[in-house]
């Protein structure tokens, strides 16, 4: 029997960067999470602890920063920068992927207009991944969006078992926190920031006007309105959390409930997760890790 080395990769993971844009009257800031990782010839540091071709985690993190001073843009393209420097600059290398978190910030209101430099978080955290090997593959995403339905969503019909006890439901809460990552079906569509805003607002959308009979078809109708609205989107992957809210019985006070009062659980919860895509998709390569 012989033992071998398998897949490996290394990385920096979850670098913080804010970057100010102080230019003009008006600052803008550009806040990160920065996770790099590198894979490639790397058996010799398994195997003997040979370090000649390891770029340490420490000079991936400087390079995070050092990108950064030159300007960010959309975090797309700043995500392909890095991954393409650390392949092309690092002979033992031959995969890099870059993903990145990036935390909104929006201009916080005065009776004068917008504050030149006092900022709020905004919801959701939009993402972004870059994969580079010689070829590049790119997505985009949102993660922890949280949405809500007070109505237009049921759930009945469904298999029974022996320790079936849930009820039956004719008119619920829908709530979820949404995680969403999309494929592009290349990397020089032009105008990621439309593309995001838009594939956002879609899922939204979707969302809203879907009369939902299980989260399944909620999450289905998002990723199918997003492909038939972007055609730059060739694939998008879903992860739905179902937020329970459970009606209370207010009986026992003396109080009726006609659905006003809820509990809202935080655990256990549904998880639905899915993927939808077009048929005529190209292949996904590494785009997904």
């Amino acid at each position: 029997m012989a033992i071998v080395l398998g897949d490996n990769r290394y990385g920096k993971a979850e670098t913080r960067l804010v970057r100010v844009d102080r230019s003009g009257g008006r600052h803008r800031i550009t806040d990160l999470s920065v996770t790099t990782t590198l894979a490639g010839d790397l058996a010799a540091t398994h195997l003997s602890g040979d370090n000649a071709g390891v770029l340490p985690t420490d000079s991936q993190k400087n390079a995070v920063y050092a990108f950064a001073r030159g300007g960010v843009g959309e975090i797309e393209d700043f995500a392909l920068r890095l991954a393409r420097y650390f392949v092309d600059s690092q002979p033992a290398i031959e995969r890099a992927r870059v993903a990145v978190e990036q935390y909104g910030w929006d201009r916080i209101g005065l009776d004068g207009g917008p504050a030149p430099h006092s900022f709020v978080r905004t919801a959701g955290t939009r993402t972004a991944t870059a994969t580079y090997d010689g070829t590049a593959q790119v997505t985009s995403g949102v993660s922890d969006l949280v949405v809500l339905n007070t109505t237009g969503s049921s759930f009945a019909g469904y298999a029974r078992d022996a320790y079936t006890t849930l009820p039956e439901a004719a008119d619920r809460i829908l709530a979820t926190a949404l995680t969403a990552r999309w494929r592009h079906a290349r990397t020089e569509h032009g105008d990621w920031a439309t593309s995001h805003r838009e594939s956002v607002r879609h899922l939204l959308e979707a969302f809203a006007d879907t009369d939902s009979r299980s989260l399944q078809q909620t999450l289905y109708a998002m990723g199918e309105r997003v492909l038939q609205r972007r055609p730059e989107v060739a694939e998008i992957r879903l992860s739905l959390p179902n937020r329970h809210h459970f009606l209370l019985d207010l009986a026992p006070f003396g109080l009726d409930n006609p659905g006003e009062v809820f509990y809202a659980a935080d655990r256990p919860y549904g998880l639905i997760e899915g993927t939808v895509l077009r048929d005529d998709a190209p292949p996904a390569g590494l785009a997904w890790g």
